[in-house]
């Protein structure tokens, strides 16, 4: 049975996140029923990162099995027919069955795109968090480098998180400035459920002067979510890579990256 590989974009303020709903709003949904559109059959797709409400994705990978032979033309064009105009297939491939859009990717790349001046956005609301009060940025970059490694995320953690591990490795935590914009990105083995909304609460908390840049790494080393700041807006938070060894021939050897448009 063929094994399809879908690369997804979509803007998240319009759904309840990716995972299925018995309300059919989410991403995972108006998937599965275009897919199924196309291949003629139920089918169950599953992602490499379940975003959560109102959080976007530039490079989502998924895959799904079906009993149908068809171009991979179909899987893009066909499929895309099928969906609203918030979502699309950006390409489509055939892989082995013993892939896994989840379980085979060895990391993850998120970017929180962030307005920082006095007045709130309007064409980009929804698209970008804002924090009106001015941020230090080599503040907030001293603080994001405390990040950089293997470290206990727990201070960082949904409370419904259900992570068996809350340890992972940060491979970046970056912070630029681009005029009114401050783009954090961060790149890992794995992420913790809120733990990147978690972590850019902190950083501007810092960046507004409210704590110093080491007191990050304390909150490392508490390990208590009730300790950091509160949870950051989804509205800026983009999904935009994905890696995976290159014996499933994805493109770019299998390190799968997109960048928002509004800060390229």
């Amino acid at each position: 049975m063929p094994r399809i590989v879908l690369c997804i974009e979509y803007d998240g303020s319009g759904f309840e996140g990716w995972q299925s709903q018995p309300h059919g709003r989410t991403v995972q949904d108006v998937l599965q029923m275009a897919v199924a559109a196309i291949a003629g059959h139920d089918v169950a797709i599953s992602c490499a990162g379940r975003t959560d409400t109102g959080v976007h994705a530039t490079v989502q990978i998924a895959h799904f099995d079906t009993q149908t032979d068809r171009p991979l033309s179909a899987w893009v064009r066909g499929v895309n027919a099928h969906l609203p105009g918030s979502v699309c297939v950006r390409w489509a491939q055939e892989v082995d069955g013993s892939f896994h859009a989840r379980f085979s990717a060895y990391a993850r790349r998120y970017r929180y795109v962030l307005l920082n001046r006095p007045v709130r956005p309007a064409i980009l609301a929804n698209k970008v968090g804002w924090q009106h009060a001015p941020l230090n940025l080599p503040r907030m970059q001293d603080a994001a480098h405390l990040l950089l490694g293997e470290h206990d995320f727990s201070a960082f953690r949904a409370a419904q998180c259900q992570a068996k591990n809350p340890v992972r490795t940060l491979s970046t935590a970056s912070v630029v400035r681009m005029g009114d914009l401050i783009v954090f990105d961060f790149e890992a083995n794995g992420f913790l459920h809120h733990m990147i909304r978690n972590l850019v609460g902190a950083l501007i908390f810092i960046g507004k002067g409210e704590a110093t840049s080491g007191w990050m790494g304390e909150l490392l080393l508490m390990k208590d979510r009730q300790l950091a700041p509160p949870t950051f807006s989804p509205a800026g938070l983009y999904l935009c890579g994905v890696s995976y060894p290159d014996r499933w021939h994805l493109p770019g050897e299998g390190r799968i990256i997109g960048t928002p448009a509004i800060v390229l």
